[in-house]
């Protein structure tokens, strides 16, 4: 059983190890290409999968990683939209609460979220407006920002 779920895995430029069995790698995208500077940019998810409407059960994973597109401007063939992906202009703000809360959804109670954003076109405090919960903690002085969440444990009447 796989235990963590990358949900826009992209070319997994942040995992040190790239092919980590506990990982579920889920993007909705394949690409293969050689960027303008001669480097090889792969994107072969595990599992071609919406962020917005997962694949996967309730309560799936222990940790999710959530670290969407965040550009709004970029040309279609930019190196910048083939390597992080790019935002839908007219939807962009419903598409990541959807997607936070297909995150949530199939996060185990008191499993932990671990968003990422860049701040270059959106800000951080416009981004945390979507989101039903404040976060717990993460970085505030860089323009990349790691973020982390958990979900509340339920209840039972």
């Amino acid at each position: 059983m796989q235990r963590i779920l990358d949900a826009c895995c992209g070319s997994r430029m942040f995992w040190f190890d790239k092919d980590n069995p506990d990982v579920v790698y889920a993007d909705n995208r394949e690409l293969s290409d050689t960027l303008c500077d001669g480097r090889t940019l792969n994107v072969a998810p595990d599992v071609i999968a919406d962020f917005r409407s997962m694949p996967f059960a309730d309560e799936s994973f222990y940790m999710v990683v959530f670290d969407p597109p965040h550009l709004l401007q970029a040309g279609t063939e930019s190196w910048l939209a083939k390597k992080y992906g790019r935002l839908n202009r007219d939807t962009w703000r419903e598409d990541l609460k959807r997607g936070f809360a297909e995150c949530m959804r199939v996060l185990k109670p008191n499993g932990t979220l671990i968003f990422k954003w860049n701040e270059d076109q959106v800000s951080l405090s416009e981004l945390k407006k979507l989101f039903p919960q404040p976060p717990l903690f993460g970085n505030k002085r860089s323009k990349t920002h790691w973020i982390v969440f958990m979900k509340e444990q339920r209840v039972e009447a």
